[in-house]
């Protein structure tokens, strides 16, 4: 019997790239994605394809509303940064940080997981290349595993250890695109941008942007992104 696996697919190249691992290790994906008020939801359709491309069994959307909280760039109304230099973007926490978004994901993965009777989650954080956000740190997703374990049926009667895996976490643009492309993955189906064009296009100027351009350069891969 083939192990499960919930993968958190945002359509953007982390998680992709966390897609392809996830199945490359021999498990049966459930692709999970939402649609929570994020300005760039051209990605939704990036995800789909993903997951078709990668053999997902299952894809899946969810629907929740974080616009009815606010505060960042990606579900208000708050202009995007653009052409950040890196020490910019090393300073804090960008206003593209969308409050308890990762927490709140993984609460859905794992009520699916339990569903599946499955025993990982896959997630696409990655805590290097200026990131920035609180909840793509290592300690964090350890955390999680720690609450999860304590708050499932199957954690608590001891029949599953559920594992958070985040495999990218540690690595920079230019290495999961190389881990990426040495397991196939078609890199023109994702989308990173925080504001693209109504046509899917990347505007080329926010942090995602900039991070993913310098990522191909340096991985000497070709970037395959339609920008503005």
């Amino acid at each position: 019997m083939r192990k499960k696996a919930v993968v958190l697919l945002s359509g953007g190249l982390d998680s992709t790239t966390t897609l392809a691992i996830a199945h490359d290790e021999g498990y049966d994906t459930y692709a999970m994605s939402f649609r929570y008020g994020q300005r760039h939801t051209v990605e939704l359709q990036c995800a789909e394809n993903v997951a078709k491309a990668l053999g997902a069994k299952q894809y899946t959307v969810v629907d929740i509303d974080l616009r009815t909280f606010g505060r960042s760039a990606l579900t208000a109304d708050i202009e995007v940064p653009k052409d950040r230099s890196d020490g910019e973007m090393g300073n804090g926490i960008p206003i593209t940080y969308v409050p308890a978004r990762n927490t709140i994901f993984l609460s859905y993965a794992l009520a699916y997981a339990e569903v599946l009777v499955a025993d990982t989650i896959f997630i696409g954080a990655n805590a290097i290349d200026y990131s920035g956000y609180p909840d793509c740190r290592p300690e964090y997703i350890d955390a999680y595993q720690t609450m999860a374990n304590l708050a499932t049926q199957a954690g608590v009667e001891g029949k599953t250890k559920l594992k958070i895996r985040a495999p990218l976490i540690d690595k920079t643009k230019a290495e999961i695109i190389q881990i990426g492309a040495a397991l196939g993955v078609d890199y023109s189906l994702t989308l990173s941008c925080y504001d693209p064009d109504t046509e899917g296009r990347a505007c080329s100027g926010c942090d995602s942007c900039i991070l993913r351009k310098r990522g191909f350069k340096e991985a000497g891969i070709p970037d395959p992104t339609l920008y503005i």
